[in-house]
């Protein structure tokens, strides 16, 4: 007897430290003979109801008490049963389990991929052809994982390290952020920015991923409104200390030296990619990651999607049977998934409702089409401005939701925009004052920099530009 499936059901009647461990993950149709799988469904059937492995004579006696099973079946698992029995000796140890847990994962392949190759040939169109990426990705995710939970007396040592473990952020260049942050956005989260049309969603973006580049990471902004080109230039502006305006009255030999000089600097990469608006979701975003990390090596440390309204949801399918609040908030459940499932910080936006656009004090409630979507959202602020803020190069950042800190400090804060090129800045403390119930700090803020130049100092590796 040297079939691995056999060796399996072998041990679960006679290895209980084994069969704990794998029964919950084991499925019936990884087996593919008949015998074995109503022999592993009566096994698991015995341990399910009695919590204790069965005896070769109670498994034989339930499978002649049933009525369900042929007489060809009965012998061929009576068979089985005497082999193991013949041979009780069982395998301890992790090379079990480990060749248990391929078998699992290659059985599991198999099956998705059969399934998805009847899906292809129905004709019927009962099942859609987008469910195949999924039926894969599945079961390419098996695998065994013990962990059932966290013991709150057993495992606090886990947690007092946890305590003083530095969590990975990307930090900004803008202080206030910073602040708000705890140093900057933590991995695996949703950042979603709310504002009206036209009052720098995309700016904000643009600002940050040139930041990012600038500090050596790797940025990856998929754009499902602008083209590729409009957003590089932007980029270009930021980052090249020109004018947006006059991009196109550059000679091209000064163009190239900026670049160069800024190549020189950093590390980084910035790839950009264009979708058209309502046509590509999640499924589509994993592709182009797993694309970009075969053929251009490259790993994104953050992305960026501009915007989350104009995605498509990757499970459910727009129309009259699905509502705005259903949609949008399933839509941003699935950009937090990536966001895990790639361990980076994802940085999106929404709109503004229409009272919400002319409104002063936007809150959580003037995010259109769904309030699914700040329930899902790990932080949420607000961008406002007004004439005022306008003439003074201005915008009031507002905090809506934040899990890494208390909300309620720094609540309110105005930050420098230079629309020209692009850019984002702190401004001095004196501007912060009068902000009627900002929440804010008494203590100075760390300046990285004005308009004409921005200095990230250690946090960005002292790069210049």
């Amino acid at each position: 007897m040297h079939r691995l499936e056999q060796t399996i059901l072998k041990n679960l009647i006679h290895n209980e430290e084994y069969a704990r461990k794998v029964v919950p993950f084991l499925k019936h149709e990884y087996f593919i003979e008949k015998t074995e799988k109503i022999l592993f469904n009566e096994i698991t059937k015995y341990i399910n109801k009695y919590n204790a492995l069965p005896t070769h004579e109670a498994l034989i006696i339930n499978i002649n008490d049933s009525d369900t099973y042929k007489d060809t079946e009965v012998k061929g698992i009576v068979e089985i049963l005497n082999t193991i029995k013949a041979d009780s000796e069982v395998q301890q140890g992790q090379w079990l389990i480990d060749h248990t847990e391929k078998f699992c994962q290659d059985k599991a392949i198999y099956n998705a991929v059969l399934e998805s190759v009847a899906i292809l040939d129905d004709k019927t169109g009962s099942k859609s052809k987008g469910m195949i990426p999924e039926l894969l990705s599945k079961a390419l995710g098996v695998t065994f994982d013990s962990h059932v939970g966290h013991d709150y007396i057993m495992d606090a040592e886990n947690r007092f390290d946890f305590y003083h473990t530095t969590e990975k952020r990307i930090p900004f260049d803008i202080e206030f952020f910073n602040r708000i942050t705890k140093g900057g956005l933590p991995i695996k989260t949703l950042n979603i920015i709310l504002a009206g049309t036209g009052v720098g969603k995309s700016l904000v973006m643009c600002h940050m991923a040139a930041a990012c580049l600038s500090a050596g990471l790797n940025v990856l902004y998929i754009t499902l409104e602008m083209a590729e080109e409009r957003i590089a230039e932007r980029i270009d502006a930021n980052l090249l200390n020109v004018d947006i305006n006059e991009l196109m009255n550059i000679p091209k030999a000064d163009y190239e030296r900026k670049v160069e000089a800024l190549r020189s600097k950093t590390n980084g990469k910035l790839i950009i990619k264009e979708y058209p608006t309502a046509s590509a979701s999640t499924l589509h975003f994993k592709g182009l990651i797993n694309e970009l990390r075969l053929k251009r090596n490259f790993n994104a440390d953050i992305i960026f999607v501009d915007y989350l309204n104009i995605c498509t949801s990757a499970r459910l399918k727009h129309g009259a049977n699905v509502n705005s609040y259903s949609y949008i908030k399933a839509i941003a459940e699935e950009l937090r998934g990536l966001a895990v499932e790639n361990e980076v910080p994802i940085v999106s936006a929404t709109q503004t409702t229409r009272s919400g656009y002319t409104n002063t004090d936007v809150g959580l409630e003037d995010t259109s089409e769904s309030f699914g979507l700040p329930a899902t959202a790990d932080m949420m602020f607000a961008l406002i401005s007004t004439e005022e803020l306008e003439q003074l190069n201005q915008m009031m950042v507002k905090q809506l939701k934040n899990r890494y800190t208390d909300p309620n400090k720094n609540k309110r804060f105005v930050i420098g925009v230079d629309k020209t090129k692009m850019r984002l800045y702190d401004v001095d403390q004196t501007a912060q004052r009068n902000i009627s119930d900002s929440g804010q700090e008494d203590k100075p803020i760390n300046t990285f920099g004005n308009r004409e130049r921005r200095d990230f100092g250690s946090k960005f590796g002292n790069l210049k530009v």
